[in-house]
């Protein structure tokens, strides 16, 4: 019962981590296309789409090739080409991180930009609106200065000391046609001026106006009414100010440059000016994304996903047993020295085809190596060796039991002793 229970447990080790390693294969092709997707996005706001596809497919093709490569050769055996396939995959992965990073740094940063376009937009209404309210000050203070100016000239006219009435005419106090003139020019200037504060407060409640829109945009800067509203209240106080000006005669203000809603809420545009604003959160997960195609595609190719046929595993366990040094190390496992021993050596003993089972079991995970001369036990490796011994026990009980009955005088002679 123990034995068919480990048997059982052992089947269902090794086929969840069969079924891990097939699902790797999807998990790799999804990791590429993500990352061909992102290449792409950067790429193509450069060079003409179609060449951006090929050449994205060609990046991605690279990485998971290289990756596999990498698995199967190692430094010693061909430095040449280990360094080639390396410098290959560096590339690859430079080029893709590198466009991917664009996509990543417009998702990033989207709000962020959204909120910075938003108060450039605020800045730029209230400086001009600053110098409406300096604009608005300064002439209304001009037209008072001239009718105070205005009434010291009359008053002076009625006293007869104004410097253009003649010496004849001077020091005669009262309304006379002098006098008439500058009270005309007085009333005026007041008319004038009774007109301009009135204006200046339509100005001031459509100011008011622009600045309640302003102030809604927060929270739905990306909504395109009240935007549009904030515009509107915009060009009205712009066309309130330039009548003043033109029948008040103020300075002529420019239009302040305030973006649309399309330009506003219009996405981030790929361009090599997103490196001067390095994102670093941008930059790892396009990295992370071609990381994990590079990890995954590397364990898929170091190790096999089939587990041992029966004729794998009688061969395989036949050639261990060929192996003479066993010693249990310090992680309680048991472990086994492959090298040849003296007597071998003297021998001229050819160990290829335990090394062959060694290889084998390596590659699907039975053996764990520990350095150069050593490997140990993986835990799927007792159940299987213990099940071929108890296989090999019964079948040796059973030659012997057949033995024993054949041998009549044998179980007499037992007997009598």
């Amino acid at each position: 019962m123990t034995g068919w229970l480990a048997h059982k447990i052992d089947q269902t080790q090794t086929l969840f981590v069969s079924l891990l390693r097939i699902w790797t294969i999807p998990i790799v092709l999804l990791l590429s296309l993500a990352s061909g997707f992102t290449t792409y996005y950067g790429m193509s706001h450069f060079i003409t789409p179609w060449i951006a596809l090929i050449i994205t497919v060609a990046i991605q093709s690279i990485i998971v090739i290289c990756s596999l490569e990498l698995a199967s050769i190692r430094w010693k055996a061909n430095p040449l080409r280990f360094l080639s396939i390396a410098l290959a995959l560096l590339i690859g992965l430079g080029a893709s991180v590198s466009f991917s990073y664009f996509k990543f740094y417009e998702v990033a940063n989207q709000d962020r930009l959204h909120l910075s376009r938003l108060h450039t937009v605020r800045r730029n209404v209230n400086d001009y609106l600053e110098r409406v309210q300096a604009e608005k000050n300064a002439l209304l203070q001009a037209h008072r200065e001239s009718l105070r100016s205005a009434r010291r000239e009359a008053q002076m006219a009625y006293f007869g000391t104004h410097p253009v009435i003649p010496p004849k005419q001077r020091g005669i106090v009262g309304k006379g046609p002098f006098w008439r003139h500058y009270d005309e020019i007085v009333r005026q200037r007041e008319t004038r001026l009774g007109e301009l504060e009135h204006s200046l407060a339509s100005l001031d409640r459509e100011i008011g106006g622009l600045q309640t829109a302003l102030n809604r945009l927060d929270g739905v800067a990306l909504a395109r009414g009240p935007y549009q509203a904030m515009l509107e209240a915009l060009q009205k106080v712009y066309r309130r100010v330039n009548d003043i000006s033109a029948r008040f005669g103020g300075g002529v203000m420019p239009e302040p440059d305030v973006m649309t809603h399309a330009r506003l809420v219009q996405k981030v545009r790929p361009s090599f000016a997103m490196w001067d604003d390095f994102s670093l959160f941008a930059f790892l997960c396009a990295a992370m994304v071609d990381l994990f195609t590079v990890l995954l595609s590397y364990r898929l190719e170091l190790s096999a996903p089939a587990p041992l046929s029966e004729d794998e595993k009688a061969l395989a366990l036949d050639l261990l047993g060929q192996f003479q040094d066993y010693r249990i190390n310090d992680n309680d496992e048991l472990e086994l020295v492959i090298e040849k021993n003296e007597l071998e050596r003297a021998r001229r003993y050819s160990d290829w085809p335990r090394l062959f089972a060694v290889g084998l079991l390596l590659k699907r995970g039975l053996l764990r190596k520990v350095d150069g001369k050593t490997v140990e036990f993986s835990p799927a490796l007792y159940s299987l060796v213990a099940e071929r011994m108890s296989d090999r026990l019964q079948r040796m009980q059973a030659r012997q039991g057949s033995a024993g009955g054949n041998d009549p005088g044998e179980e007499k002679a037992r007997r009598h002793g």
